[in-house]
């Protein structure tokens, strides 16, 4: 009997996976402290988190004149949220964000807190992957969901405020997060093929060489991409971005890793020398290169 309640046990725990294990704390390579998958308050309240989480929390003063507006419809939503442990805009914005909804009274059961990682193979990605078709691209990331759907979302850092951002999205205003062509694209890609998409490249190149911050938001875009295993998404983002920037070598780079990831090695090859016609003393293009050319032996 005791045998057969071990074993139910254990196959409990793979059905279930990482989500039953709240709070859980984690090392990385250098013996950092971080917390990974589902966490709540008291995760933060402990261990090193302690050290940012109550500090950031005590320093912030909550604008109670706006809080007061938002109070009352607030109630309405659910809110979850995505961060890093190890992300210094998630160590600022979190601790500030408890704080603004402790004064909104905010019920905490209505508010889900994702911890993802920061390693190369799970980028991004919390280890039940919570984050799944929810574009995750930059934490913090704080999702406001009415009747079961997305109503909006504040990505990394506030427009202006927490306080006046939450406002606007309760209230039903006009507002747009930060990285608004990461936005458009996962849009455009959960709702076209992506052989469509390049018939219209010079017009969308165009288009989103005036809105976009700089060559990093597409190519952080692309490595969540990548790293989650869509990489035929991902190759197009890279590809895209070299469009838009065509005289950063980082997106060439990108591009090229992108392609070596793949063993599509001739490709990974060819934007690596652009990499080189860009910056010729690019020691990571070089090493690539010989990388690359063993492969290919």
């Amino acid at each position: 009997m005791r045998r057969t309640i071990i074993f139910f046990t254990l196959l409990l725990s793979l059905h279930f996976g990482f989500s039953q294990t709240l709070n859980h704390l984690s090392l990385d390579k250098k013996g950092n402290e971080l917390l990974l998958g589902e966490i709540n308050r008291n995760g933060l309240s402990k261990n090193s988190f302690n050290n940012w989480f109550s500090k950031n929390y005590d320093d912030y003063l909550v604008n109670k004149k706006i809080v007061k507006l938002l109070k009352s419809p607030l109630k309405d939503y659910k809110i979850k949220v995505f961060l890093g442990t190890w992300c210094g805009d998630s160590k600022r914005e979190v601790s500030r964000f408890y704080k603004v909804l402790d004064a909104a009274s905010f019920p905490e059961n209505r508010l889900k807190v994702i911890a993802v990682n920061r390693t190369a193979d799970a980028y991004k990605q919390s280890p039940n992957h919570e984050e799944k078709g929810l574009n995750i691209h930059r934490v913090p990331t704080f999702i406001f969901y009415k009747d079961g759907k997305e109503v909006n979302r504040i990505v990394e850092s506030p427009k202006e405020t927490l306080e006046r951002d939450i406002l606007k999205i309760v209230s039903n205003k006009a507002y747009t997060s930060n990285y608004r062509v990461v936005n458009y694209i996962d849009d455009e890609l959960n709702s076209k093929t992506i052989d469509h998409l390049k018939l219209k490249e010079q017009v969308l190149v165009s288009k989103l060489a005036e809105l976009v911050k700089g060559s990093r938001e597409l190519n952080t875009y692309g490595y969540s991409l990548l790293n989650s295993k869509q990489t035929e998404k991902a190759l197009y983002v890279f590809d895209l971005n070299t469009k838009i920037f065509p005289y950063k070598y980082n997106t060439y780079d990108s591009l090229g890793e992108a392609y070596f990831v793949t063993k599509n090695y001739t490709e990974a090859l060819k934007n690596y020398y652009k990499v080189l016609s860009i910056k010729p003393d690019d020691e990571h293009a070089v090493e690539m290169i010989e990388k690359i050319k063993l492969e290919m032996k």
